[in-house]
């Protein structure tokens, strides 16, 4: 079991954020997940600094933590070929400690920056289907001239590529991606705070999806995203939610929604609904207790959105009271 620290960028500016995910890693945390935005979720007090360059500093830095992105989309605004350029030269700060999280987008990253026209979820997944084909082809031939329905490349070469290329995980939230993912992933990521009968649903369709391809699903690192606000004053837990209210909109309240200043108006009517995707707690057993479901569900990567401004704060707190129980339960 391995835990992990999300590093929120559509939250925090570049260098605090680097500061943050150093600071977990000498607290002990075992990942940085970070997240990819062009756009985040506020317009006001919102950040979004560039994945690629993010990571390249926190590679340099850091000694031990594995480091990756949940999620980076590979479809509109970056060519595959730039993200197996990208992901190769992290590498090579960091040999060994980089993954490749991917996922099918959201149209506020992607419509913004590009003008294009959002596809539908039929036409994302087969965009991903083929981007991933075509990244692990340039981390693993020379001379690539690749002819896909989306993407082209003409005798395209990486010049530093890993002998062991990163492992690529796939986000899933529904059924339909649970089986991509067990097709063409080395691992599955999700985020938390929904039904168990989703999970249960996605999971399966991930070792379907695997068992079509001659893989053991077991085998593949599933982790999960979770969110959680912990600290021993239970008020101030609750308060640390609000900045991240647009999650717990509803899909009919989002759907459409690509401009962070609507985004932001929609959720600044009732604050509080945020509460509803987070685990808000001051007692560190009931949050080992209610973290026991996505084990035993098969997670065995949890990472740790702590959703407050003070991430010190939550970091050492977690760290402190929360970290030790899960590994005398998990090691």
């Amino acid at each position: 079991m391995k835990y992990g620290y999300k590093a929120s960028a559509e939250q925090f500016g570049t260098r605090d954020l680097l500061d943050y995910s150093l600071h977990a890693e000498q607290l002990g945390y075992d990942i940085v997940s970070v997240s990819d935005h062009f756009q985040p979720w506020r317009h006001t007090t919102g950040q979004a600094p560039l994945v690629f360059s993010w990571l390249g500093a926190l590679a340099y830095a850091s000694q031990r933590i594995t480091m990756g992105t949940s999620v980076l989309t590979p479809i509109l605004r970056y060519h595959p070929s730039v993200v197996a350029q990208g992901f190769s030269t992290l590498e090579q700060f960091a040999p060994g400690r980089i993954f490749l999280g991917v996922g099918t987008g959201e149209a506020m990253n992607e419509v913004p920056a590009t003008g294009a026209e959002w596809p539908s979820g039929k036409e994302r997944r087969a965009r991903l289907t083929e981007a991933v084909e075509l990244i692990r082809k340039l981390w693993t031939e020379e001379r690539v001239t690749f002819e896909g329905q989306y993407y082209r490349t003409e005798k395209a070469t990486i010049y530093e590529r890993s002998e062991v290329p990163a492992p690529i995980y796939v986000a899933a939230s529904g059924p339909l991606a649970g089986s991509l993912a067990g097709r063409i992933g080395d691992g599955f990521i999700a985020t938390s705070g929904k039904a168990s009968e989703l999970y249960e649903a996605v999971l399966g369709k991930v070792r379907e999806g695997a068992e079509k391809v001659g893989k053991d699903a077991a085998k593949l690192p599933h982790q999960i995203e979770i969110k959680v606000s912990y600290d021993k004053d239970l008020e101030f837990a609750k308060e640390a939610t609000y900045w991240w209210a647009a999650l717990g909109l509803t899909p009919e309240q989002k759907q459409g929604v690509e401009d962070p200043v609507e985004m932001e108006r929609l959720a600044d009517e009732d604050p509080s609904i945020a509460q509803k995707r987070f685990i808000v707690s001051n007692d560190p057993d009931e949050v080992v207790e209610r973290i026991q479901r996505y084990v035993d569900l098969g997670f065995t990567e949890l990472v740790f959105h702590g959703p407050g401004n003070d991430q010190p704060r939550f970091l050492e707190a977690f760290a402190k009271d929360v970290l030790p129980k899960l590994r005398d339960r998990w090691s």
